[in-house]
């Protein structure tokens, strides 16, 4: 059993900012800002006790919907401090996912940006929250929205019926710092401290209650697997809302007293620029992230050789991007991390030391502190090495439940705490794991199984494929038939032909794809997961297979 953090996420920060007080915290360069663990503390007790002069109490929602600027990680301590659950907003979020979030979180303040990307933040808030535009900050009735009293804009010049960020924390000026710290000696390291909403393929996003214990845990985990010690600075391109920012990266270098150097929004460049100027140690983010870092035009020019270790994650990692990362970005210790929200997320990781062919061609082993097993999906028992099943995981990380949706939770944690992911994996006998793909996408083409995963990794050892999604489309003879949509490296062409010829007799006829698709991008969630489902729908209508039977 691993060691066991008993602390609080706010009582985590004061611990570190006792240990390296002057050691950089948070930086952000977009910003000219940069803060040493006493300063940041400081800042995040000072907004915890703005928070508390908003009226917003122990057990409250406060929901966050912004990218990675600094409000965000600020208030990810500031909320914890006090007690209060922060709900985490997915940025590529409209206004009915957001309608949905502020009702069935129960949230009671939100704070907010102006705009991300195509959507205004602020007419989006006005749609869903009329009584807003005319409303005295504070003094807030929305008979739709019952709970919902604070808006305050992170920003300047705040809109009509919102605080700005700076105006409620200079307010917790009236708040001492024994009222503060008397609330802190309240809480509980089992306490619900987050709530992120999973961005589920099929019905509604539900919310993933998560404890101090949970996230102090597993970024403690996740930055030993990394061998992080005061002296890392890592560079955080993946979006703060997602359990990727806030615990693999945020979590994992606080509890090592650690740096962090977050990208506001993802940009190559900005990535590339943001890791040679603050000497970064480590790297983390999406496959697609990767390839288009190191496939930039000027990627040659940077200097990357602080980079050491990092995550590459979120979605399956194909081999040869892992490779490419090893030799081209200098990551010689980079690790992947298998997981998803209900676990905190990380349920296995790689190790720094492990073999290249084990960090490359697996996710890794059980985190410490955590148990994993892999079932026969008809009857639940335990299978033996080398066999093909649903991964399941148990131990600290695992969630208290989807908030308010207590046959969902029971769905997902059987009788045993055990955490069924839906994922189809096999593990070897020294407990490595791979994962072959998600229950669901498997595809069923004339009796045969087929797993897209498998497929995808023998398509990107072709020279002309930068990045490959295979998934099964309806088909009225076979029941489903194998897709692929190819994203093509630069300046090159390809065509079907070619897929299928590269195919021929090195992978068995009935895995070769009956269709390919030449694209410049997928279909993503604001976190970086490919929507394979949004493919499939795409193909359906483009190959007009509507009346060929669905197969999901």
């Amino acid at each position: 059993m691993s060691q066991q953090i008993t602390l609080t996420v706010g009582g985590l920060l004061d611990d570190m900012a006792r240990r390296f007080p002057e050691n950089d915290a948070l930086v952000h360069p977009e910003r000219g800002l940069r803060y040493n663990y006493r300063e940041f503390n400081e800042v995040c007790r000072r907004v915890a006790k703005g928070l508390l002069a908003l009226g917003v109490k122990k057990g409250d929602k406060v929901a966050i919907w912004a990218y990675n600027v600094p409000e965000w990680v600020i208030l990810q301590f500031a909320t914890a401090k006090i007690g209060a659950v922060l709900v985490t907003v997915n940025t590529a979020y409209k206004s009915a996912e957001l309608d949905y979030i502020l009702n069935q979180s129960d949230s009671t303040t939100l704070f907010m940006v102006k705009s991300f990307k195509d959507t205004d933040y602020v007419q989006t808030v006005y749609d869903v929250v009329p009584e807003l535009q005319a409303a005295e900050p504070g003094q807030l009735s929305c008979p739709k929205l019952p709970y919902l009293k604070n808006v305050v804009f992170i920003g300047d010049q705040p809109p009509g019926g919102m605080f700005t960020f700076e105006a409620m924390a200079e307010a917790g000026k009236r708040i001492s710092d024994a009222e503060l710290n008397a609330v802190e000696a309240t809480l509980d390291c089992h306490d619900v401290i987050n709530m992120q909403y999973t961005s589920g393929t099929t019905g509604f996003p539900k919310g993933v209650m998560l404890t101090h214990f949970n996230l102090v845990n597993n970024g403690f985990n996740i930055g030993e697997c990394m061998k992080f010690t005061e002296k890392d600075r890592l560079c955080i391109t993946v979006p703060f809302f997602h359990c990727f920012g806030c615990v693999l990266g945020v979590m994992a270098c606080v509890t090592h007293g650690s740096t962090m150097v977050p990208v506001e929004i993802f940009d190559p460049l900005k990535v590339l620029q943001t890791v040679q100027q603050e000497r970064c140690t480590a790297l983390h983010g999406v496959p697609t992230m990767f390839i288009a870092e190191m496939e930039h035009p000027e990627f040659s020019k940077f200097d990357l050789s602080t980079l050491r270790t990092g995550i590459m994650a979120g979605s399956v990692c194909p081999i040869e991007v892992m490779k490419r990362a090893v030799k081209d970005m200098n990551l010689t210790e980079i690790t992947s991390v298998y997981g998803q929200t209900e676990s905190s997320p990380g349920i296995t990781q790689t190790r720094t030391d492990d073999p290249i062919e084990l960090r490359v061609a697996t996710v890794g082993r059980a985190l410490p502190g955590a148990e994993v097993k892999i079932v026969d999906i008809e009857t639940g028992a335990a299978l033996p090495p080398g066999k093909q099943g649903e991964l399941c995981g148990r131990g600290y990380m695992v969630m208290k439940g989807y908030y308010k949706m207590p046959e969902e939770t029971a769905k997902v944690i059987d009788a045993d705490g055990w955490l069924h992911t839906g994922d189809l994996a096999i593990m070897d006998e020294n407990g490595y794991c791979k994962i072959t793909g998600r229950i669901k996408q498997m595809i069923i083409r004339g009796g045969e199984n087929i797993y897209p995963r498998e497929i995808e990794e023998f398509l990107y050892t072709h020279p002309k494929v930068s990045d490959v999604q295979v998934y099964g489309v309806p088909d009225r003879k076979y029941g489903e038939q194998v897709m692929a949509a190819i994203i093509l490296k630069k300046g090159l062409e390809m065509t079907e032909a070619e897929v299928r010829e590269f195919c021929k007799g090195r992978i068995a006829n009935y895995k070769v794809p009956k269709y390919v698709k030449f694209v410049d991008g997928y279909p993503m969630t604001a976190s970086g997961k490919i929507q394979k489902f949004k493919l499939r729908e795409m193909a359906i209508k483009e190959l007009q297979l509507e009346d060929a039977g669905e197969t999901a």
